[in-house]
């Protein structure tokens, strides 16, 4: 589930009590305290700036990994057959994943100038233009390919963020060269740049040229604790909890913490495209794919098992809710039955709700991790089918399809007590309203 919104924990239909009648006092506390400043949080300027940037990029990896499929498809005799045109396979690989922080901080420029209301391609093409600047060699003046790629992800988002924020600053404070009124739009617009970027270029070039400072290592080193935690199991539990648990409050916790968490992801599927085409194992168990895969099966918290537990519910909405979402539910969209039932804000669905994206986390991890599946290497978009989409992600691996068969039914086992509990809940619900009638 990628998107969703606000809902309302009035009274549904069918005769359902009101939700806020049956909300513990954590889930209140959450809701009147926690709620709000993760709201703020998710809509922050930067942050959707950010998000907007990442999820840009997102058909180059598609584009790359359908190359990767060909390049690396693990059937025997495979290799041997595409030999001859492995390196000609390599070039859009390395086009997509290989220039991946370019594009990133061009996009992220693009849309965080739109939101400042400054001219949106000049203010794309200054981050751009520092960016790329810091990636020269000084011993021959050419460009680092490794800070282009995945490595240069959180410099390619920290200098965006930084370039845009300065050309702002000039605009507001007046400090622009300002041509006449009558000359095209463009080149007034170009004009008003010339003040912030040569100011961007002069400090950038004193700080990483003149004084020798590495800005590449040092943002790696600021965000090295959290790049290795995410590829723990241990952190990507805490991360699977933190999405379901905002999802149950009714923030969309995907992209709350798509922000913080997809330049990481991104990385790892990077270095574990370079390590398929170098014949080395894959050092990422969390790659991106992973998590949208292998964990949110038919949406967030698996709720595709909720739909076909629910299929044939004595109790007439929750089987009409059913039926109508599971074939969104079948392309990971899971909106109509998460605020249908609803799980939000709802503590007897919640609990089998981040239960199972647990479950699912610790399952996969361990079963990558142990060998027995293959780890992400392929980006397929996130609308893919379970059980497929578990077959492409892993590059072919029939076991990765057969445990995405296998997570439905585990999920499935997990939210049978819940629900039945719902369904008796509701029925009583609506029975002790007739009688009353």
């Amino acid at each position: 589930m990628k998107t969703g919104q606000r809902c309302s924990t009035g009274p549904a239909r069918g005769g359902q009590p009101d939700q806020r009648t049956n909300v513990n006092q954590p889930t209140e506390i959450l809701n009147q305290r926690v709620v709000p400043a993760l709201t703020v949080l998710s809509e922050n300027t930067y942050l959707s700036a950010i998000r907007a940037g990442m999820v840009s990029v997102v058909p180059l990896t598609i584009i790359g990994g359908l190359f990767m499929i060909v390049a690396y498809f693990p059937l025997t005799g495979w290799d041997k057959v595409v030999a001859p045109y492995l390196q000609l396979l390599q070039v859009p690989i390395t086009a997509t994943f290989g220039l991946l922080a370019v594009f990133v901080c061009f996009a992220i420029g693009y849309d965080l100038g739109k939101r400042l209301k400054q001219e949106p391609i000049v203010s794309a093409t200054m981050a751009t233009l520092i960016f790329l600047m810091l990636q020269i060699q000084l011993k021959d003046l050419t460009f680092s390919m490794n800070g282009l790629g995945s490595k240069g992800l959180f410099t390619a988002i920290l200098i965006a963020l930084v370039v845009v924020r300065v050309q702002k600053f000039f605009t507001d404070k007046n400090i622009v060269v300002k041509l006449p009124d009558n000359v095209p739009p463009i080149v007034y617009e170009s004009f008003l740049s010339l003040s912030p970027l040569f100011f961007l270029v002069l400090v950038f070039w004193l700080i990483r040229f003149v004084l020798g400072v590495d800005i590449n290592h040092l943002v790696e080193i600021t965000f090295k604790p959290l790049v290795f935690a995410l590829n723990t199991l241990p952190g990507i539990l805490v991360y699977a909890f933190l999405v379901t648990l905002l999802w149950s409050v009714g923030i969309n916790g995907d992209n709350a913490m798509d922000a913080i968490v997809a330049p990481i992801f991104y990385q790892y599927l990077a270095a574990n495209v370079v390590a398929t085409t170098q014949g080395q194992p894959l050092p990422y168990v969390t790659a991106n794919g992973f998590f949208s895969t292998f964990v949110n099966v038919g949406g967030t918290g698996a709720t595709i098992a909720l739909a076909l537990v629910m299929w044939n519910s004595k109790e007439p909405g929750f089987r009409k809710v059913s039926r109508l979402s599971l074939p969104t539910q079948i392309f990971q969209i899971n909106e109509p039955i998460f605020f249908g039932f609803p799980i939000v804000l709802n503590p007897i669905l919640m609990i089998p709700y981040i239960l199972n994206a647990l479950l699912l986390t610790a399952g996969t991890y361990l079963l990558m991790h142990w060998n027995v599946i293959h780890k992400p290497f392929v980006n397929v978009p996130w609308t893919t089918p379970p059980i497929i989409g578990h077959y492409l992600v892993s590059g072919g691996d029939w076991k990765a399809a057969l445990w995405g068969g296998m997570s439905i039914a585990i999920a499935m086992l997990v939210y049978f007590p819940f629900a039945k509990a719902a369904e008796r809940q509701r029925m009583k619900a609506e029975a002790a309203g007739v009688a009353h009638e």
